[in-house]
């Protein structure tokens, strides 16, 4: 077996929306059936998302004694009913839009922070059973403050948003012991730190 993803949609027979406004997140109904196979066809519920980007903002030296610290913010989410530790994340609902970009501005927005150096992390499929939502993680270093750009409005819950900076191993530890529990961080975070296992360098 090939150790790879193979894109592609099985033949769609029908679709219906259930719900469908101005907002990018859409929710469909799809029937489909399998490749060859027309007299078997069944139903699937798909949550249409344009897929998200995050930063994984670091500052100080892996080599060093203090090693380096992640900037995380805390924000209520009331699906998940919680205020949960995450990174600086948006939505790519800018058509044609890099990844790289909503993840700067975002880090921008919700940090109050620019990076000098950005790099491709990882990016993942969170839930290729109901969703084609994509997410892109960024490592994003040689920070530095700058202003929040003048069209970003603060309302709703990102009225509440905190910014707290935290030892990356402790992160890790929070993770693994399940006091942090947001996926996005999760994978961000471990991708990382299993990265710089590998290449200590990095």
């Amino acid at each position: 077996m090939t150790l790879a993803d193979t894109p592609g949609h099985w033949p769609v027979v029908e679709s219906t929306d259930l719900h469908r406004d101005a907002w990018v997140v859409a929710l469909r109904r799809d029937r489909i059936h399998p490749p060859g196979e027309p007299e078997v066809s069944f139903g699937r519920l798909v949550v249409e998302h344009p897929g998200a980007a995050m930063a994984l903002a670091l500052d100080g030296d892996p080599a060093s004694p203090e090693g380096e610290r992640v900037c995380l913010i805390r924000q209520y989410r009331h699906p998940g009913g919680g205020t949960f530790v995450e990174l600086p994340a948006g939505i790519c609902d800018v058509d044609g839009e890099d990844p790289v970009e909503t993840a700067r501005r975002e880090l921008a927005e919700e940090a109050g922070l620019e990076a000098g150096h950005w790099e491709h992390l990882i990016s993942t499929y969170p839930t290729v059973g109901i969703s084609g939502e994509r997410h892109h993680f960024y490592l994003a270093r040689d920070l530095r403050p700058v202003d929040r750009p003048a069209e970003f409005v603060v309302e709703h819950e990102e009225a509440h948003i905190e910014v707290v900076w935290a030892p990356f191993d402790d992160v890790v530890e929070a993770i693994l012991d399940g006091r942090m529990q947001e996926g996005p961080l999760a994978i961000a975070v471990l991708a990382y730190d299993a990265r710089r296992r590998r290449t200590p360098q990095a």
